[in-house]
């Protein structure tokens, strides 16, 4: 069985709100999976979908261009082990090397954006940083009216593609993305597995218990239509007006949403946290033995 740590505990916590005990023993059950923790709490107590996590693999930030025309434009992440390094002028004047070089190349393709030169000035930024540098991904959005929007000292940035519309609105709309995070554009594009496991937690929910088959469907659907409006990007409230959706505020001016792109820094890589004091207690308790 896998030991349950201290930090484990503490992003489970952050993620669902719940208490220490409840969290413990729920990571317990699962030998520390934390999103199958989150599954089983969901179903267990009809838990809301957990917040993101709050720990990452990876410092660094994220770097987005557009072209004059908004015909196209370009995002790419770039990683530090630390918020100190990302801020080190060398490692920004690095990154944004890397989208130029992306942009003018319309590469998303790492390996050969990073061929040659590129390469060789991260093994130099490593050795000067003392840090593992990495370009981790790169994605160009084009067609249509494309612009973006940069969040938080580079943390985020979004990318928003519309039919018709101006770029003030793409920007607006990406920073909506940016704040509220949807899956998808629309309902129907929400894909066919993520459904069927919303329906398999709502289902196993304490409150479908001993319901006739044909309600327990009827609840599961209504469910369902909640969750895939708000988590597609036409039928969330915008976040400068919540009096109107997404797709209502394009409409209004004579746009449609076409796709989106958004990065985060580090998101959906875990980084280890270390408890100094518990490290030095180790070594001392292993220096006595």
């Amino acid at each position: 069985m896998a030991a349950v740590s201290a930090s484990m505990v503490k992003e489970l916590r952050e993620r669902t709100s719940l208490g220490m005990m409840e969290c413990k023993k729920a990571l317990a059950e699962v030998d520390g999976d934390i999103e199958l923790a989150i599954e089983n709490l969901r179903k267990a107590s009809g838990l809301k979908a957990s917040k993101k996590a709050g720990r990452t693999a990876a410092d660094g930030v994220v770097l987005a261009k557009v072209a004059d025309d908004n015909s196209y434009a370009v995002v790419v992440e770039v990683n530090s082990e630390t918020d100190f390094a990302a801020r080190d002028e060398g490692f920004l004047s690095f990154a944004r090397t890397v989208l130029e070089k992306a942009f003018a190349a319309k590469q998303e393709d790492v390996a050969a954006l990073m061929a040659g030169d590129l390469e060789s000035a991260r093994e130099s930024l490593v050795q000067k940083i003392g840090e593992n540098i990495g370009v981790r991904r790169v994605a160009v959005l084009e067609g249509g009216l494309v612009d973006v929007y940069i969040h938080s000292n580079n943390r985020i940035a979004t990318l928003v593609k519309l039919e018709g519309g101006n770029a003030e609105l793409a920007r607006d709309i990406a920073m909506h993305v940016a704040a509220v995070n949807p899956q998808v554009v629309k309902p129907e594009e929400m894909p066919a597995d993520v459904v069927e496991k919303e329906k398999d937690i709502i289902k196993a929910q304490p409150d479908m218990e001993g319901k006739p088959a044909e309600i327990v469907e009827k609840m599961t659907m209504g469910r369902i239509n909640k969750f895939l409006k708000e988590s597609s990007l036409n039928e969330q409230p915008f976040v400068k007006n919540p009096e109107l959706t997404v797709g209502k505020l394009a409409k209004e001016a004579g746009a449609t949403v076409e796709s989106f792109i958004r990065f985060e820094v580090g998101e959906g890589i875990e980084k280890e946290e270390s408890d100094f004091a518990a490290e030095v207690a180790a070594q001392v308790a292993a220096s006595k033995s």
